[in-house]
């Protein structure tokens, strides 16, 4: 998994969530970008980058919790949990197309 992080291209990513996410949201590149490093950090703190497998289950409720705790603590946007969903299934979405996910 740590191999395919390197090769996701962080500005491909956000141009494709602001493509395909509900305009309501307001959505700004900054957000998104936030949104990815937190991705990464649920990550390395979950210990799935460090995961040889093939395949690893994500949490997807854990992964959200641990996001927006992050966001609230850090108080760097201001986002709520229906936003950072959206989020994140773009997020899903861009990896599914790309490979990294199934």
């Amino acid at each position: 998994m740590d191999e395919d992080l390197n090769f996701v291209d962080d500005s491909e990513c956000i141009a494709f969530i602001l493509k395909n996410i509900d305009p309501k949201w307001n959505t700004t590149d900054d957000e998104i970008q936030y949104v990815l490093d937190l991705i990464c950090e649920y990550y390395v703190d979950t210990e799935m980058v460090e995961d040889k497998a093939e395949t690893a289950e994500i949490a997807e409720d854990d992964m959200l919790n641990y996001i927006m705790a992050a966001i609230r603590k850090e108080k760097v946007f201001e986002m709520d949990e229906a936003k950072l969903s959206a989020i994140l299934d773009q997020e899903y979405e861009y990896g599914k197309k790309i490979g990294i996910y199934e």
